[in-house]
């Protein structure tokens, strides 16, 4: 029934779907696990301790932070197809910048620009297309997206290791670079033709509708309920709603995380006995399990909405967590990768549904470039965070549990958050 809906997906839409599943599999490239896979190299070629490093990661991040409000804004402005030819575009050009870099000024600029097209502006681009041009089916459309991620984090590792033992970090980066003009960039043209026709109808579907709720006036009160519901809200109206603040560490929460243990894996390996190579192999069982959660929550998301599901989503995540530091064995592994999996596979789907939910779609773009612009912060925050605490003599199983405190608070305030939508949705009923 499940793979039958997506089916139907995939056959009314099939360009687009895809569209959305390359860009996601392609902002691998700017994404912390496959930036950390060149960790090592990186550090030997320019003499770097892990402090710097880190260090180093951090200010391109948060530099990227910065400016997704302005650039992904953008998104709102222009048409789909320049702004995707344009975001791949830079990012080919970043691969191929940072693979050129011989200081460690360069090298902050080179991470800041994987980090804002990669992470911040190829997501973006993912996740907002579906999220914007998609209603009823709005929960499998992102979960596609989530399997583009899950995808390549599958894939694209073993890939980089092999590549980086073979010709090096730079040449490596180079390929990438080349992959991405000469593949990623003509399928994201390709994909996107015929897709003004779309936009026209969501543009006269919107217009209609807006339409309708200034002549609401009068309506009975299930009309307005209605009204309310398809309400855009601009971000600036965003930014003064008291939900969003208390919905945001829970959004946020998953990257923090995520990319701290992801940060940190090959440390947790050395911690607990384990040899580089089991650790990395088992990402295989993560990006598997994020994907399939990916699929059935796309379906639930479209059944009972993003607003029932995101209580749940920080809940496996806090489990994985609990079992690293309570279990020393080889085996824990499993246990932990597939709750990682399923924690991310069900955050990443819900969040991204969440906000066209609660905030409509005509400004998705700028509201959503708000929301990665922490989400990238919280990216930049979680592996000094974790770092930080084992320098002050903790081990990394320890140091986890501090984690586990903020996905429960975390989760405590979002419920409060999102109680408040369902309160506005009762009482306007």
């Amino acid at each position: 029934m499940i793979l039958g809906a997506y089916g139907v997906l995939l056959k009314d839409h099939t360009r687009f779907v895809v569209f959305g599943l390359i860009t996601a599999f392609a902002s691998s490239f700017g994404q912390t696990y496959f930036i950390g896979i060149f960790g090592h190299a990186i550090q030997q070629d320019f003499a770097m301790s892990h402090t710097q490093w880190g260090g180093v990661y951090m200010a391109g991040t948060l530099l990227s932070a910065l400016l997704l409000p302005i650039t992904g804004k953008l998104i709102d402005q222009v048409s789909l197809q320049r702004y995707s030819f344009f975001v791949v575009l830079f990012l080919a050009l970043s691969c191929w910048f940072i693979a050129q870099v011989n200081s460690l000024v360069w090298l902050v600029f080179g991470v800041f620009l994987l980090r804002q097209t990669g992470q911040g502006l190829m997501s973006h681009v993912a996740y907002t297309s579906m999220g914007r041009y998609f209603e009823r089916q709005r929960g499998k459309a992102t979960a596609m997206v989530a399997i583009g991620f899950a995808a390549g984090e599958a894939i694209l590792p073993l890939i980089a290791v092999m590549a980086i033992a073979v010709v090096g970090w730079r040449w490596s980066y180079t390929g990438v670079a080349v992959f991405v003009l000469v593949v990623v960039l003509p399928a994201t043209i390709w994909l996107l033709r015929g897709h003004n026709v779309r936009h026209l109808n969501y543009e006269n579907n919107l217009t209609q509708r807006e339409l309708d709720s200034k002549h609401a006036d009068g309506a009975s009160n299930q009309t307005i309920a209605q009204v309310q519901t398809i309400r855009s809200w601009r971000r600036r109206d965003v930014l003064k709603d008291y939900r969003f603040y208390l919905i945001l560490p829970a959004v946020s929460a998953t990257s923090l995380v995520s990319t701290a243990l992801f940060f940190h894996h090959l440390n947790l390996a050395d911690e607990k006995g384990w040899s580089h190579a089991f650790m990395t192999g088992n990402y295989l069982l993560y990006s598997f399990v994020a994907t399939l959660m990916a699929v059935i929550s796309g379906q639930l998301i479209d059944r009972f909405s993003a607003l029932k599901l995101m209580p749940f989503t920080l809940v496996p995540i806090a489990c994985a967590l609990l079992m690293i530091n309570l279990v020393d064995s080889y085996w824990v592994i499993w246990p932990y990768m597939v709750l990682l999996g399923i924690g991310s596979g069900l955050a990443q789907t819900t969040q991204s549904a969440l906000w066209p939910e609660c905030y409509g779609v005509r400004y998705l773009g700028s509201i959503k470039s708000l929301y990665w612009t922490f989400v990238v912060f919280a990216s930049a925050l979680g592996p000094v965070w974790l770092g930080y605490i084992v320098d002050q003599g903790y081990s990394f199983q320890q140091s986890v549990l501090t984690m586990v405190a903020y996905l429960v608070l975390a989760t405590g305030l979002m419920m409060i958050g999102l109680r408040g939508f369902h309160l506005s949705k009762v009482r306007s009923g």
